[in-house]
Formats: structure tokens, C-alpha cells, sequence
């Protein structure tokens, strides 16, 4: 995901994908805790990208 992609976004789908983004590295942490995780490196993706997300609301929210 790029940021500029993010930055075309409402607020309204910006909270929503934080909160599908939130929900799918939970399922992440629960499969790394019992050792079913597939791919690893999927977790700090995802984390980067809910960074990503967070700057730009906090960009747009400065303003």
C-alpha cells in the first residue's frame, strides 16, 4: 500500500481500514504464538503499513 493511494482516501474508509489492518495483525500475532505463521515477513508489511495509514491521518488531522 502507498501512501499516496492512503492520501485519495476518506476519512471514513481511512478508520475503516485501520480497523481491518488491526484485526488481521491480531490474527497474525495469534498464528505466530502457536506456530502456524506461514509467512513471517507478513507481519512487519503489516506494520509498516498501519504506520503508513497513522501518518497520513495524522497529516491530514494536523491541518
Amino acid at each position: 500500500m502507498k501512501a499516496g493511494d492512503l492520501r485519495t482516501r476518506t476519512d471514513a474508509e481511512l478508520r475503516k481500514e485501520l480497523l481491518e489492518m488491526r484485526r488481521e495483525e491480531f490474527n497474525l500475532r495469534m498464528q505466530k504464538g502457536i506456530g502456524q505463521l506461514s509467512r513471517p515477513s507478513q507481519v512487519k508489511l503489516l506494520r509498516r503499513d498501519i504506520a503508513r495509514l497513522k501518518t497520513v491521518w495524522t497529516e491530514r488531522n494536523k491541518t
